[in-house]
């Protein structure tokens, strides 16, 4: 085991893989969550092997209850949460976006970031030592958004909102909260940039993207320093993205 614990949700691809190997490399010792067993397996298997993988939907209470329990029972603490699980939804006009797919959107991105950074507050406030990091995985949408995208943009705008007042209220426990955008990282959710992607003023161009490491060496950063200091918020691009000067 590794001196410090880390929970990685949405652990089974992408940005939530890459950081967790990166995390492995460091030393920490993981905890893989997300909702499909197999492919938290694959990670577990890539990251060494010895990880604690967690079958968990985020947006089911009772489910992130069970995670959090497994983290304390497993290994008795928790250092790290990175809040990662998320989803896009259909890209589609505002007045064509269903209810449901609305919902989804809203119960993985900010629900279940906040249920998880609730039971992990919790946990960390009572463990002794006191205290631990969140770093809640957010998006340049939550600055400038793209056609299409209400709920996606919607929830990362609460996102920030979500970090700043767990910055605030961990304080006085040691618990330090920060925010991590993410511009064009290349995983499965952000394939179709390569293809085209709608842009501001209508046309479809494909957009550079960059790997998901470069993700993941940040986090890594992030989650390296002391309780005393704290990254707030980080912006990792791919440089060529269409982000500043967008519109």
């Amino acid at each position: 085991m590794g001196s410090k614990v880390a929970l990685v949700t949405g652990a089974g691809s992408g940005i939530g893989r890459a950081v967790a190997l990166e995390l492995a490399e460091a030393g920490w010792s993981l905890v893989l969550a997300g909702r499909r067993a197999d492919a938290l397996a694959g990670t577990a298997r890539l990251a060494g092997g010895s990880a604690l993988t967690v079958r968990t939907d985020v947006t089911r209470p009772e489910e992130v209850d069970g995670l959090f329990a497994a983290v304390r029972d497993h290994f008795g603490r928790l250092d790290l949460l990175f809040n990662n699980a998320g989803t896009f939804g259909p890209a589609v006009p505002v007045e064509e976006l269903a209810y449901e797919d609305w919902r989804t959107v809203v119960d993985t991105n900010l629900t279940g970031a906040f249920l998880c950074a609730q039971a992990a507050f919790r946990l960390m406030r009572a463990q002794r030592p006191q205290g631990g990091r969140i770093i809640n995985n957010g998006s340049v949408s939550a600055h400038v958004p793209r056609p299409h995208s209400i709920a996606y943009t919607a929830t990362k705008h609460a996102m920030t909102g979500l970090t700043k007042s767990l910055s605030l209220d961990g304080r006085r426990y040691s618990i330090a909260c920060g925010q991590i955008d993410v511009g064009n990282a290349a995983t499965e959710m952000t394939e179709r940039m390569s293809a085209g992607i709608l842009q501001a003023d209508g046309q479809v161009r494909a957009e550079p993207v960059m790997d998901a490491a470069d993700v993941a060496r940040t986090v890594r950063h992030m989650a390296s320093l002391p309780l005393e200091a704290n990254v707030q918020f980080a912006t990792v691009m791919a440089t060529a993205m269409p982000y500043i000067g967008r519109g």
